[in-house]
């Protein structure tokens, strides 16, 4: 189901409820049981996601290297808050538990490039590239 899953993903960007049903008649499961694999993973989004994810890890290293900070910034420079999406579908903001960083906390991710060792201005150039 997995597999199926993030091809569904991959097509749409994110999981809509009429491909979840889909999914569902075509294995002759229940749409709930589709949806509880589908909500287990958080690289399955049921909504629509901006063209750049960006990750902030929440573990504690990165708390402990004031990722609040990092966060602060990200919110400021977008106007979105974590699991929202900028209105020009540019962005979206996600916090997450652990981006295998950290050595480099406080740390991000965006897309799949991995950003370390973070300052509030550091952030800001960052951002400023994939706009």
């Amino acid at each position: 189901m997995l597999v199926l899953l993030e091809r569904t993903r991959d097509v749409y960007g994110y999981l809509p409820d009429q491909a979840l049903a889909g999914l569902a008649d075509q294995l002759g499961v229940p749409v709930v049981d589709v949806y509880a694999a589908a909500t287990f993973y958080r690289a399955l989004p049921l909504k629509p996601t901006g063209k750049h994810v960006i990750k902030v890890c929440k573990s504690v290293p990165c708390y402990l290297k004031n990722n609040r900070l990092i966060i602060d910034v990200i919110e400021r420079e977008l106007g979105i808050g974590p699991a929202q999406t900028t209105r020009d579908g540019l962005f979206s903001l996600d916090l997450v538990n652990c981006i295998g960083a950290c050595d480099k906390a406080p740390a991000m991710m965006i897309d799949d490039d991995v950003f370390g060792d973070l300052t509030p201005e550091r952030v800001t150039g960052i951002l400023a590239g994939y706009q």
